[in-house]
C-alpha cells in the first residue's frame, strides 16, 4: 500500500454505510447498489488496507478492531467534506434544511408552530419528508430527523425530545361513558404498544374481544375520525393539545397512561450541524420545553 495514498471514495462510502447498518444488503439499498457490489468494494478496501474490517457472521456483520478504529475517521472525513461543500455552494444552499419528520407530529404539532420559526428565521427554508414509519435510508439523506418510536440505535447521534401520555379523545358533542365505550367504534394506530387494550388494563377494565376496533397506520386518520364523530380514538397529549385547547376534541375520561415510545431528534451520520440546522434544533427544543412546562 502507498503510505501517501487514499483509497477510492466509493470504497469508503460502502464501508461507512455497511458499518452503520452492519449489513451489506442495507448499505446497498441506501447507496442504490447491488449487495454484491458493496461486498466487492469492501473486499477491495480491506485488500488496500491489508486489514479485515468486518467479521462475516451468519446473517450479520461485526466490525473488527481495525473497523472500529477506522470508522470514526471515515465519518469525520465525510462530515468535513459535507461542510466544505455547503460553504462552496453558497449561503442560500446552506440555509435549506432537509427534514424527515413523523407524519402525525408534523401535521398536528410542528406545522401549526412554523410561523413562529419563520418569523425568527425568515431566510431559512425547510423541506419536509413525512414517512409514516421511519426508514433509515431516507433519514440518511436529511439534515435532521424527528422520529417517534423506541430509543434509536446507540450508533446514531440523537437527543430525546419529549415523552408523552395517551388517553381517549372524541368529538366535543360525544356523550360517551365507560358504560357505553365498547358500543362505539374505537380508532387506534397500528403497531404501537400504547393502545386501547393497554389503556383499559391501566384502568382495571377488561377489554372485550367483541370491541369494534379500526386501525390506521397514522394517528392523523384516527383524529379525523374522532373529530367527525365517528367514534373514540387514542391520542397523545403532545399531538392533541392544540385541538383540546381549541375545543375541536375533548378528553372524555381522566385516566392517562405513559407512552413507552418517545419523540427523538436524530442527527444523521455525515451531516454537519450547520447554522441553519442548529437554529432549527434550538427552536424545536425550546418549543418542546414550553409545551412540557404548560402540561406540568
Amino acid at each position: 500500500m502507498d503510505d501517501t495514498g487514499l483509497p477510492p471514495l466509493n470504497w469508503l462510502r460502502a464501508f461507512e454505510a455497511s458499518a452503520r447498518h452492519l449489513s451489506f444488503t442495507s448499505a446497498a439499498q441506501e447507496l442504490n447498489m447491488t449487495q454484491s457490489a458493496v461486498s466487492q468494494q469492501i473486499k477491495a478496501l480491506e485488500g488496500y488496507l491489508g486489514k479485515a474490517l468486518f467479521y462475516r457472521l451468519v446473517r450479520r456483520l461485526e466490525l473488527t478492531d481495525a473497523g472500529n478504529l477506522y470508522l470514526p475517521w471515515v465519518q469525520d472525513s465525510f462530515s468535513v467534506l459535507t461542510k466544505g461543500t455547503q460553504q462552496l455552494l453558497g449561503p442560500d444552499r446552506a440555509k435549506t434544511l432537509q427534514i424527515v419528520s413523523n407524519l402525525a407530529f408534523t401535521v398536528h404539532w410542528l406545522a401549526p408552530r412554523l410561523p413562529k420559526f419563520f418569523a425568527a428565521h425568515p431566510k431559512i427554508r425547510l423541506n419536509f419528508t413525512t414517512p409514516i414509519w421511519h426508514l433509515d435510508h431516507t433519514s440518511q439523506s436529511a439534515d435532521l430527523e424527528i422520529r417517534f418510536g423506541r430509543e434509536p440505535d446507540s450508533r446514531l447521534m440523537y437527543e430525546l425530545l419529549t415523552r408523552a401520555n395517551y388517553f381517549p379523545i372524541c368529538a366535543p358533542g360525544d356523550s360517551v361513558t365507560l358504560d357505553t365505550l365498547f358500543d362505539r367504534p374505537l380508532f387506534d394506530c397500528a403497531g404501537l404498544s400504547c393502545n386501547w387494550e393497554s389503556w383499559c388494563t391501566g384502568q382495571g377494565i377488561s377489554f372485550p374481544k367483541k370491541a369494534h376496533l379500526t386501525y390506521a397506520s397514522t394517528y392523523t386518520v384516527s383524529f379525523s375520525a374522532a373529530r367527525a364523530g365517528s367514534g373514540v380514538a387514542i391520542g397523545h397529549d403532545i399531538l392533541v393539545a392544540d385541538m383540546l385547547r381549541d375545543g375541536i376534541l375533548k378528553q372524555p375520561f381522566d385516566h392517562v397512561a405513559p407512552v413507552s415510545e418517545a419523540y427523538y431528534l436524530i442527527h444523521p451520520a455525515g451531516h454537519v450541524a450547520s447554522p441553519a440546522s442548529q437554529a432549527f434544533s434550538d427552536w424545536l427544543k425550546s418549543e418542546i420545553r414550553g409545551l412540557n412546562t404548560e402540561q406540568m
